[in-house]
């Protein structure tokens, strides 16, 4: 059985995944507790695992994946299933790399925009031949409610919502629509570009704030949840092969 952790800015999740690459369990929790992953690992019998971190260090996690697992080591220089063509591979995300491993998974043949509206809004685009290009990175819902509250006066702080109205009426939706119109006009308007540029591409959208927006994207999408543990359960796999 393999373990894949993930630790990202807003949540922390475990997963545990088949040799098939079938999710099993999974535990998701703003701080993971070592008990929690203990479980995991016995429960399940968890031979192999690999940790993702883009948010806060877990030296215990490592340590107890170290100590009772085989342990992935997830880096840039990490064996992939997909060619890395970014010029600075030290500078990016782990969440990104999984993201677009997974993303290549879905659609094999296929050129891949894959796309995570969480904490931060980032895209990151595969060509049917597996090579990772590159992305972008802008700040997700909340991060820009948060702004405008933060870096003015008067501006009240405004909570992530159903909008109602395309005009709004009140500083509160003023607020509301022009953060959550524009993050929808941005995701749109970035999966135009690459149509413009490639005849064909899927797109692939997850997230935490994915619910709250793929009704409002005016192109043919992929939702996938979770799909950064599915990207770890698959760099896993691949690395695992010859330690079996």
């Amino acid at each position: 059985m393999y373990l894949v952790i993930d630790i990202g800015n807003t949540l922390q999740k475990a997963a545990v995944f088949s040799s098939e690459g079938e999710m099993l369990s999974m535990v998701s929790e703003q701080e993971l507790p070592t008990p929690a992953i203990v479980q995991l690992i016995d429960e399940f019998h968890v031979t192999h695992s690999i940790l993702s971190s883009v948010g806060t260090e877990r030296p215990d996690i490592c340590r107890l994946l170290t100590e009772r697992t085989l342990l992935t080591d997830f880096s840039h220089t990490t064996p992939l299933p997909i060619h890395i063509n970014y010029r600075t591979p030290q500078t990016l995300g782990l969440d990104r790399i999984a993201s677009a491993v997974a993303a290549h998974t879905l659609f094999p043949h296929e050129n891949v925009l894959a796309i995570q509206a969480g904490t931060c809004l980032v895209t990151d685009f595969i060509t049917a031949d597996g090579h990772y290009l590159g992305g972008s990175i802008s700040p997700g819902l909340d991060m820009r409610f948060d702004a405008l509250h933060h870096y003015t006066q008067r501006l009240p702080q405004v909570e992530r919502q159903k909008v109602n109205s395309l005009t709004g009426t009140t500083t509160e939706e003023s607020i509301l629509n022009g953060v959550t119109y524009g993050m929808i006009d941005e995701i749109n308007g970035i999966i135009e570009r690459y149509l413009q540029r490639y005849e064909t591409i899927k797109v692939v959208f997850t997230g935490g704030n994915k619910d709250d927006l793929q009704n409002s994207i005016k192109f043919p999408i992929f939702a996938a949840s979770n799909i950064v543990l599915y990207g770890l359960c698959k760099i896993l796999i691949f690395n695992a092969k010859g330690k079996i």
